[in-house]
């Protein structure tokens, strides 16, 4: 493995996988299978950190998969907390009163609301594998009520019940003086109810592998702590999980970080090795503030995937997973242009591998690129060099309203691409359509030039009234430039770019100009600048 690239490669998939890889190589069992798990909540529909989660530990799987060469097989486990009691009524479901009247219990007990499945938890399970087979998750599927059932766990809730004071020294610490009173980290599954209760446990018997707990009409009732009569916790339930079914790797949100330790001690009584664990940072709105499904001050991921691709949506999972980020619709435009840049570099990273590096200057190694983790180290080939930014302003220029618009300029610049060839293209230009129209063209805000202004852009009108045929964008961007140095000083120049953005499009901010004009055509831009020269200030 002297040779293998993983070994020193920097992106951090790879540093999740050599730190996963050093912990495997400790157990003092020797295990030929690796087991990543995520874990869903299914009392909501499953969102854009859902998908984050799930793509980020793939990420890691793949990698920890390249850097020991199939020396170890993976599974990814995804699993649903469904026997989880309900304790209020989600937002935004039908038949509310009809779920008001199960709360409490199990969320595979209680009826579907939407009346298609065998229950509320069967629903939301199947609309969770849904969700992951759309984006091809390599995944299985994990029932907390099945696997409780099965008898799967029952081992590791023996353990916990054998050292059942230990786990209370643990979490006792952790609660307020109230709580403690009461607390027990079994939850019994009431026979004459249903529900699951937060009940007082009076008595506990390993003999037998049963407790005695207090019912909800006073009564003691002894019940085993198997087969599926109690479920634990939430905190000892995530421990023991990780010791009964052996999980080697689990990341989770900045919230659960004060609770790993927990975690940590209760997988240990219950028999297991703690997993290597990453955490990730929570999302931010625009303005700073933790985003919320009640608030509802987030993006969806059918909001993003109707303006951007899903890779986008992978890269911006990808990249800085440990900062927290903003995740707001002004951040979709830069993914899109951020990941076509990485598709470019990666085909020179690749042509680069073993090549001569000049003195001082460090290679960029292919699997350190985003778009190498986003594929499953099998990226596609770019398209083209026109990015999502660029196909904003052509949309703006010309206010189009049918992506077939953008592909009569686009064939001035890409003449032998279609949207049959370029489909990658095709659906950014429809992206582009519909991103401009719902977010860039209500804020459009076009001003009258000031006089440098207005004597550059008659002289821009003049180049272009005279641009010979032939001409690259990049001649164009060198010609703009010149008009600026002769018009603004060193100090101002950019104030001509910035010009150019807000006069003929409305803009803050833009495209390279001359790629822009390059595609947009002389004719166009010229009609732009008769705009904005006769004070024709749009509204």
């Amino acid at each position: 493995m002297t040779s293998n690239p993983a070994l020193t490669a920097k992106a951090w998939p790879f540093e999740e996988a050599r730190a996963l890889l050093t912990r495997i190589e400790r157990l003092p069992v020797k295990k030929d299978t690796v087991l990543f798990e995520t874990g869903y909540g299914p009392s909501g529909l499953p969102h854009i950190g859902t998908f984050g989660e799930v793509a980020r530990t793939s990420m890691v799987r793949h990698a920890f998969e390249v850097l020991t060469e199939g020396k170890y097989k993976t599974r990814l486990i995804c699993f649903s907390d469904d026997k989880d009691g309900l304790r209020k009524v989600p937002d935004n479901l039908p038949n509310a009163e009809m779920i008001k009247a199960n709360i409490g219990k199990p969320l595979t007990s209680i009826p579907d609301p939407f009346g298609t499945h065998e229950s509320f938890g069967h629903h939301m399970n199947a609309r969770l594998r849904a969700f992951l087979d759309t984006f091809g998750f390599d995944y299985e599927f994990k029932s907390s009520t099945e696997t409780y059932a099965s008898g799967e766990f029952d081992h590791a809730l023996l353990n916990i019940l054998k050292n059942y004071d230990k786990v209370m020294e643990v979490m006792l610490p952790t609660l307020g003086d109230e709580r403690a009173e009461t607390y027990s980290p079994f939850l019994p599954v009431s026979p004459i109810s249903g529900k699951v209760l937060l009940a007082k446990v009076v008595k506990t018997d390993v003999a037998k592998g049963t407790i005695t707990y207090i019912e909800e009409d006073g009564s003691e009732r002894e019940i085993p702590v198997t087969g599926g009569n109690c479920k634990l916790q939430w905190k000892p339930d995530m421990g023991m999980r990780w010791a009964a079914l052996g999980v080697d790797y689990e990341m989770y949100g900045k919230d659960h970080l004060a609770s790993a330790p927990l975690y940590d001690a209760i997988s240990t009584i219950a028999g297991g090795v703690p997993p290597q664990q990453m955490m990730f940072e929570l999302f931010l709105d625009a303005n700073g503030q933790k985003i919320s499904k009640s608030k509802g001050n987030g993006i969806t991921i059918d909001e993003w995937l109707t303006y951007a691709p899903e890779e986008s949506l992978a890269l911006y999972m990808f990249v800085n997973p440990r900062r927290a980020k903003k995740l707001h619709f002004d951040v979709i435009p830069q993914q899109v242009d951020d990941y076509l840049s990485y598709l470019e570099k990666y085909v020179a990273e690749v042509a680069a591998v073993g090549q001569p590096v000049a003195e001082g200057k460090q290679a960029n190694s292919p699997l350190d690129n985003p778009v190498w983790h986003i594929h499953g180290g099998k990226p596609p080939a770019p398209e083209s060099n026109v990015k999502f930014s660029l196909l904003l302003n052509l949309v703006s220029a010309c206010n189009a309203e049918d992506k077939a618009v953008l592909w009569s300029f686009l064939r001035r610049e890409l003449p032998n691409a279609t949207p049959e060839n370029s489909p990658m293209l095709d659906k950014l230009c429809g992206y582009a359509v519909r991103y401009y129209h719902d977010f860039v063209k209500p804020t459009k805000k076009f001003r009258a030039p000031t006089d440098v202004e207005r004597a550059a852009m008659v002289e821009l009108r003049e180049y272009l009234t005279t641009l010979p045929e032939g001409l690259t964008a990049e001649d164009i961007q060198t010609r703009i430039y010149e008009i600026g140095v002769k018009h603004y000083s060193k100090e101002t120049l950019r104030e001509w770019f910035k010009a150019n953005y807000e006069l003929l499009l409305g803009s803050q901010q833009g495209p390279r100009m001359g790629s822009f004009i390059h595609l947009f055509g002389a004719a166009g831009t010229i009609g732009l600048i008769d705009a904005a020269l006769g004070q024709q200030v749009a509204a």
